[in-house]
């Protein structure tokens, strides 16, 4: 019966121990002072967050580097040249099947140091400038890249050329310095993930272009 339960309710609540009755009592007060005050809890916790996130993104590194390999089975001077010149770039490239309406300037030599490559297109694609730095035949061609969008950097590119038993060992890198936005950005997105992917299939691309080549020669 409902009278009885709380008759039974009440009577074991003047049997509980004093400190079960203060404990109570305070963990009620704790709640009616949070609900009072519920309108300050908001901007609290949103500062706190923010708080955490900026500290998490201080701690990020100030540099990063990613870098993809592959041997392709030909000469160093064979791959080389595949890379010393800008427009040979369209047929392994990576980036070039990511706006069919590309719009593309080169600058300066055909190929070697100071060679320059700007393209400009979608979203997907952003807008920028490479212009080779280094050129040391065939082992090694470093890279100035400029992005200006979706966001604006400055990055080196490298490539080296390692002869090995296999024909060469290809390696391609990029560093750079990662400002505030940077690292806020890899806190969700992994950068070695997402350009190494990219790196990898492009080098993929250029094995199999030097491969046939030479294989047509």
């Amino acid at each position: 019966m409902p009278g009885r339960r709380g008759a039974r309710e009440r009577q074991l609540a003047r049997l509980a121990p004093s400190g079960l009755k203060v404990c109570r009592r305070g963990i009620l007060l704790r709640v009616a002072v949070l609900w009072q005050n519920r309108g300050m809890l908001l901007p609290i916790l949103i500062g706190t967050a923010l708080a955490a996130t900026a500290l998490a993104v201080a701690r990020r590194p100030n540099t990063f580097h990613v870098e993809r390999s592959v041997t392709i089975a030909v000469p160093p001077e064979r791959t080389f040249a595949h890379v010393n010149d800008f427009r040979a770039w369209a047929n392994w490239s990576p980036y070039e099947g990511l706006d069919p309406n590309l719009k593309k300037t080169f600058s300066g030599p055909t190929s070697g140091t100071g060679a320059g490559y700007g393209w400009s297109g979608n979203n997907k694609a952003g807008e920028g400038q490479m212009v080779i730095t280094r050129s040391q035949v065939p082992s090694l061609i470093t890279i100035r890249l400029e992005f200006t969008k979706p966001f604006k950097a400055v990055n080196e590119g490298r490539f080296s050329f390692q002869p090995v038993p296999e024909g060469t060992r290809v390696t391609w890198s990029m560093n750079g310095e990662n400002n505030f936005a940077a690292k806020a950005f890899q806190l969700v997105v992994n950068m070695d993930e997402l350009v190494g992917k990219d790196f990898a299939r492009g080098l993929a691309n250029l094995k199999v272009l030097a491969e046939n080549n030479a294989s047509a020669a």
